[in-house]
């Protein structure tokens, strides 16, 4: 069987451009569709939805802005968050207490107790009160604060003075007491640095040996005398 093609080689190209215009037609109904549906979405969103939204923050900005101001304890409600806030700042600058037992620890003798201790950071002083074996024994403490010096971290070469004013007050002898151990009494008053106490820095003492103390044979549980609590603080 044998077939001839009748149509001119032009009807063919004119049939499949007609159809190519077809599809391109097509395809932008589809497009401009798309795009309509989009745009009435994005229409209905602001004029509508986020009307709304920002209708009901506004209420909700002026519910809280009449409650705040009908307050009448606002100010002092202020004035307490404002003190909350400056609590760390306050926290960091105050002094580090609890290393005075350690330093205590490091320098008491072994034959002297504490019974009282007095500590002032208005004037940076303190009193020490307690009892001893002998004049001696506290003699070898009143040196040991004499001369002992501190440091920062690691800087052993920069040292300063923990210590200052080191003085025996009071002391006296008990001859009738029952424990031969413990007869003397006495009252060491002194000034310290008080950088020993900045709980921002890392501070170790560096203490004359002078006399056995109670760092050494590790019994820091009976440094004190009567009342391990004895400890009186003042800021004024």
């Amino acid at each position: 069987m044998i077939e001839f093609n009748l149509i001119p080689s032009i009807k063919k190209e004119f049939l499949k451009i007609q159809f190519l215009k077809k599809i391109v037609v097509l395809v932008s109904v589809i497009a401009s569709s798309l795009v309509l549906i989009v745009f009435i979405v994005l229409f209905i969103l602001v004029s509508v939805v986020q009307k709304n939204q920002l209708n009901n923050v506004n209420q909700t900005v002026q519910s809280d802005s009449s409650r705040l101001t009908g307050n009448t304890n606002l100010n002092r409600i202020l004035t307490i968050q404002n003190q909350l806030t400056s609590l760390p700042n306050i926290e960091s600058k105050s002094p580090s207490l609890t290393r005075l037992f350690g330093y205590l620890n490091q320098l008491t003798p072994t034959a002297a107790y504490i019974s009282q201790i007095s500590l002032d950071f208005s004037n940076d002083s303190l009193t020490i009160q307690g009892s001893s074996n002998s004049l001696s024994t506290v003699n070898k403490f009143v040196d040991t604060l004499k001369y002992t010096n501190f440091y920062f971290g690691n800087n052993k070469k920069q040292t300063k003075l923990a210590f200052s004013n080191v003085l025996l007050s009071s002391f006296s002898y008990d001859s009738t007491s029952s424990n031969p151990n413990q007869d003397a009494s006495y009252n060491i008053t002194l000034n310290f640095n008080s950088d020993i106490f900045n709980n921002q820095d890392n501070v170790h003492l560096n203490v004359p040996n002078l006399v056995t103390t109670r760092s050494i044979l590790d019994q820091p549980s009976v440094i004190f005398k009567n009342n391990p609590n004895n400890i009186k603080t003042s800021n004024k």
